[in-house]
């Protein structure tokens, strides 16, 4: 049953066979290098899209009944590790991207929660959403997908409870730490209304990420197609120790939700790059965006901003060996 759950429901490899049948009747070879990445192109599209749509749509539903202001409610009511895990856990049902998640973290430190709070809330809600989960079950199995999750939640608590125990409130922009926090007893939705803003979500964040989803699904036919199988592994292999660090810096750049990242970490782990490569890299991608650490360094100063980004960096890498090292019990 699991097996069915995790290669046909969720990986729909069902769907894989279908498309690979419907392009051989048309004369496609879809064993060659054009054809094989025409295949891959088309089913990981299809693929990746349904899963948007119906984890946005679940994830949204759960969302409507955890608005900020019933968050901070929640998270108030615990203190110290307490409240620092609670935030991180909160964190996976919000938004699916960095940038997302800074207005969210602004409301929060407004709110008057601990630094070290709001900062575990930060660095999960990107990294570890309850889509993460699926999605990884659906390519990874679910043995990553869990360690994945977990380590993460890991970082974003480590992170913050760091973050608390340096006291660094005075390095929070001034227009933040001087505004005050309007608590507004806002009425519960409806079912019906539930049922409509998650379509809504559904619409408008797969209009967001569906570029990103393109552009990942391309650059992942291309590496499994058209990229030497040597190639990858001398640069993310075992061949190369330092391949966890090359991933981080590989991927910080880059702006892209897990959508937009699976793809790619599929076609690398199929052509040899390590586990803990593979997952630093999307991590880092999801967690790092050049595009938030901008927008971030406009809420926060640029000492906090500097030890936040290397929290995450050493986190991430550590969390990399650490899948490498235990790569054999995964796979």
């Amino acid at each position: 049953m699991w097996y069915f759950i995790q290669n046909q429901l969720l990986g729909m490899q069902w769907l894989q066979t279908l498309i690979g049948k419907v392009l051989t009747n048309l004369g496609v070879d879809v064993q060659g290098r054009i054809g094989g990445s025409v295949h891959f192109f088309i089913y990981d599209m299809i693929k990746i899209s349904v899963l948007l749509f119906v984890l946005i749509f679940i994830i949204s539903y759960i969302q409507s009944y955890f608005p900020p202001e019933r968050s901070k409610k929640i998270m108030t009511r615990f203190g110290g590790l307490s409240a620092r895990t609670v935030a991180a856990l909160l964190g996976t049902v919000t938004p699916f991207c960095s940038c997302s998640s800074i207005p969210i973290f602004m409301g929060f430190t407004t709110a008057g929660l601990p630094l070290g709070v709001t900062f575990s809330f930060l660095i999960s809600s990107p990294m570890v959403d309850l889509g993460s989960l699926v999605l990884l079950t659906s390519i990874f199995g679910w043995k990553i997908a869990v360690a994945y999750v977990i380590l993460g939640l890991i970082i974003a608590i480590l992170g913050g409870s760091i973050i608390e125990h340096l006291h660094m409130e005075d390095q929070v922009a001034e227009f933040i730490g001087n505004s005050k926090a309007v608590a507004v007893e806002l009425e519960a939705p409806s079912q019906k209304e539930r049922f409509k803003s998650s379509l809504h979500s559904v619409i408008d964040t797969f209009k967001r990420v569906f570029p990103y989803i393109l552009a990942g699904v391309a650059v992942g036919a291309f590496i499994h197609n058209w990229i030497p199988e040597n190639k990858i592994n001398n640069v993310l292999g075992d061949n190369n120790p330092i391949g966890v660090i090359l991933a981080v810096v590989a991927g910080t750049p880059m702006y892209a939700d897990i959508f937009g990242c699976i793809p790619i970490a599929e076609s690398l782990l199929a052509k040899g790059a390590l586990l803990g490569v593979v997952l630093s890299f999307m991590m880092a991608v999801t967690t790092l965006s050049l595009p938030s650490i901008i927008m971030l360094k406009k809420v926060i100063k640029a000492k906090l901003l500097a030890i936040f980004v290397s929290i995450c960096v050493v986190g991430i890498i550590l969390v990399g060996y650490t899948f490498n090292i235990f790569q054999a019990f995964f796979i």
